[in-house]
């Protein structure tokens, strides 16, 4: 009979992938129990045979042991001498020889002579060989029984011989002895001293073996990436390398296998997702190179789950200061590890957001946000951005979202402002909707039915039927996002974090996430629902009024505000009032020190509250706020008086009458009043731009050019007007153009002649008296009835 096939099918690699490992330690237990019962089964079946061969082998005849023999003879004397028989010279001959005969058969010998049976009974037929066998006489065994190994039986004329051979019996002591022996004799080996490298020496081993790992790191990688598809096994064998156990070189290979496996993984991946096939697809059966590309992507995806698990664990080794059992790494190392893992983890979330198991990423990088280690929450932090900027659909941008509201909220907004900051740089702007939206193809019209039977025949209509449906495989295969999924994703985000912000205004309005918030209101405060403009503002304002936040979060809370103001808000009958003034008050809070770089909310603010809405703002508020600015340009770095003068020039520009500060002969109702921190009622246009003339004088030279074509009234053409490179830029555009965050003078000063040392000194001294002449004058003139209290200001807000 034919043996039946094995026609088992093994399971596949991704099915095991998804086995759990309850299952794998069933199935585990279940094998090695079916080794033991075949292994038994075995011995059973080895036993049976000997038993078996030990039959046969009684059936010929066996001789008794002349030990045997005495045993029984002297049992038989002593019995007769218990029974007091004769001598034997005192029998007859018969008698005797009878005896004689009797001594001669097996029988008479080994019969229970206690027995009631008589000697001569017929044997009986069916006693079994084993019977025969358990009466004959045996030795005690004292030696171990001997395993035959059966071999094939010889046949004969007298029947069938059977053949064994004994098992060569290994010597368990012995070996044990010698076990013994060759342990001490390597323990004595031990003991001898190692040869003692000295540091060169040490270190030379080192550097070899460390460029053999490396050699080999790189021999695997150009295989993999000149033949993904067939050296796909290879990425297992490099994935190995992150468990090198080898002390000297660990870390370093380690470290080395991890960047290397990353770069792999961003060449190789393809540019869309792999999902699992079905149970049909599997049945299925494809061609050759199908069925190669099926399995290159079943080992590429198994493979990068793997190496992800491998980064995971290598974070959370390091942050539970776990330490494994071969401490083969320190605990010190453990940080160099995770921080390159973490790299290596930020790297694949922005170069691979379209592949497998990026929201698992996502939910990775997310929490080392808010690391206390200030470099991987810097990495996690610069990745995301970097995720939000050049994301155009919308899906990782709402899948980071999710995560980072569910952070805030989990942790009671107890988390660093950085976290928050991030969705400054999500792109939702309506600008770039509408650019999306005009990039985006229309959408085919396909003919309808009607149609195509009014203007086609039969035959057209075929065509015409089959090439509309493949231009529908061909817009699907091009995965072109429409604009209303597109806005659906951006709303979605949106909602998440208007949602997280609100909360924080609601229950955590002392947090330091609250200049985060603020600032991201001002960023999408044009997106905000109308239904929600009274109560923000309300808010808003409730924050200011409180005297909790710092001028930095005040600044904020003025910009949001007047965003939703001039945006949709310019249907709302509010009057913002009280935000100018408060800005207006904010003013004098800003010097050259670390709020400089506060100017650019500045002019932000005053973009939005002047030159968006002119037509609400009085002429006595537009002078209060030129005068005021005006007097702030002179306690700044330079980059901020050019932004300040940039708007000044926007003012004369925007507004009429603006000149009037420009005269010092008119003169009106009141005196100018500049501690009063209300811009309606300052009394601005009886006072005069004399800051103006000092800025004329200023180191930096742009300062120059705008305080002069102030002076001349703002110009728009002639002798006056600014070049075309500082006209057509705004404030603050400005301000970041000549930012002296390098510690260097933008624009570069120019090389100018040695002079002699008492030349410059007499001209400095000259250049300062001159200043105080013309500024004791201006404020004599300006001033008269408030001298010193003018002065004292003066004085604070320029040491401030």
């Amino acid at each position: 009979m034919k043996p039946r096939k094995n026609t088992k099918r093994v399971p596949s690699f991704r099915k095991l992938l998804r086995t759990s490992q309850i299952k794998l330690d069933n199935k585990l237990k279940n094998k090695q129990f079916k080794q033991k019962s075949a292994a038994k089964k075995y011995r059973k079946e080895q036993k049976k045979l000997r038993e078996a061969v030990r039959d046969a082998i009684s059936r010929k005849p066996f001789p008794l042991e002349e030990c045997k023999k005495k045993q029984v003879a002297k049992k038989w004397e002593e019995k007769e001498e218990e029974e007091d028989a004769l001598p034997l010279d005192m029998m007859d001959e018969d008698d005797l020889k009878l005896m004689e005969d009797l001594a001669q058969k097996a029988s008479f010998l080994t019969r229970d002579l206690s027995s009631n049976e008589p000697v001569h009974v017929k044997k009986r037929k069916h006693e079994s060989v084993i019977e025969k066998y358990e009466k004959v006489p045996r030795r005690l065994q004292t030696e171990p029984e001997k395993e035959l190994i059966h071999l094939l039986p010889i046949k004969d004329k007298s029947g069938i011989i059977p053949q064994a051979v004994e098992k060569p019996v290994l010597n368990v002591a012995h070996d044990e002895e010698e076990d013994t022996e060759d342990m001490e004799e390597g323990e004595d080996f031990n003991e001898e001293p190692l040869p003692v490298l000295t540091p060169e020496e040490m270190a030379a081993q080192r550097r070899q073996k460390l460029q053999e790992r490396k050699m080999h790191i790189a021999a695997l990688a150009s295989a993999i990436l000149s033949e993904p598809d067939s050296n796909i096994k290879k990425l297992k064998e490099l994935r190995a390398m992150l468990m090198e156990q080898d002390p000297n070189v660990a870390v370093i290979v380690r470290k080395l296998v991890m960047v290397s496996l990353m770069e792999i993984f961003k060449d190789i991946a393809p540019s869309y997702k792999i999902r699992p096939l079905t149970e049909a697809e599997k049945a299925t059966k494809v061609k050759k190179e199908t069925q190669k590309l099926r399995e290159f992507e079943e080992g590429l995806v198994s493979q990068y789950k793997f190496y992800l698990e491998n980064l995971e664990q290598t974070i959370k080794d390091w942050k539970q200061r776990k330490m494994k059992k071969s401490n083969v790494i320190s605990l010190k190392a453990y940080k160099g590890l995770a921080e390159v893992a973490v790299k290596c983890l930020c790297e694949l979330l922005v170069a691979l957001p379209h592949f497998n198991f990026h929201n698992n990423i996502i939910v990775l990088i997310v929490p080392l946000m808010n690391d206390p280690s200030k470099m991987i929450s810097e990495l996690c932090v610069e990745a995301v951005k970097k995720l939000f900027k050049q994301d155009k659909l919308g899906y990782a941008s709402l899948g980071v979202v999710k995560v980072i509201s569910g952070l805030v909220r989990g942790r009671n907004y107890d988390v660093r402002p950085e976290v928050l900051k991030v969705f400054l740089h999500l792109r939702i702007k309506e600008v770039e909707l509408q650019k999306d939206s005009e990039d985006i193809a229309p959408k085919k019209k396909f003919m309808t039915y009607k149609e195509k039977r009014k203007n086609l025949s039969r035959m057209q209509r075929k065509w015409k039927k089959a090439e509309e449906k493949l231009e529908r495989e061909l817009l699907e295969a091009e995965a072109s996002e429409s604009k209303e999924k597109k806005l659906k994703l951006h709303t979605e985000t949106l909602n998440i974090v208007f949602v997280t912000y609100f909360r924080i205004l609601k229950k955590a309005q002392k947090s330091p996430l609250l200049p985060a918030v603020l600032e991201g209101l001002a960023k999408f405060a044009h997106l905000i629902n109308v239904e929600f403009f009274d109560d923000l503002l309300i808010v808003l304002h409730s924050l200011i009024a409180s005297g909790d936040l710092s001028y930095r979060e005040s600044l904020h809370c003025i910009l949001s505000a007047f965003h939703i103001l001039s945006g949709q808000g310019d249907v709302l009958n509010i009057d913002p009032m009280k935000f100018y003034t408060h800005l207006y008050k904010t003013l004098f809070s800003l010097h050259a020190g670390g709020t400089n770089e506060d100017i650019g909310i500045v002019l932000q603010c005053l973009d939005v509250m002047f030159a968006k809405r002119r037509k609400q703002v009085s002429q006595q508020r537009a002078l209060a706020f030129l005068k005021r600015l005006s007097i702030l340009a002179l306690h700044v770095l330079p980059n901020s008086s050019v932004g300040i003068l940039a708007t000044n020039r926007v003012f004369m520009q925007t507004f009429p009458r603006m000149d009037l500060l420009l005269d010092n002969e008119s003169q009106g109702s009141g005196v100018y009043l500049p501690e009063l921190d209300e811009p309606e009622h300052c009394n601005a246009q009886n006072t005069a731009l004399w800051e103006l003339h000092l800025l004329q004088r200023h180191y930096h030279p742009t300062v120059q050019k705008f305080a002069s074509h102030l002076i001349a009234g703002a110009p728009t053409e002639g002798s006056g007007a600014l070049p075309l490179d500082l006209s057509q830029r705004s404030a603050t555009e400005l301000f970041e153009t000549y930012c002296m965050k390098g510690m260097t003078f933008n624009p570069p000063v120019a090389s100018v002649t040695p002079r002699r040392k008492d030349t410059f000194s007499h001209m400095d001294s000259f250049v300062d008296e001159e200043l105080n002449k013309q500024l004791q004058q201006h404020i004599s003139e300006t001033v008269a009835h408030k001298p010193l209290d003018f002065a004292k200001h003066l004085k604070e807000s320029s040491l401030a």
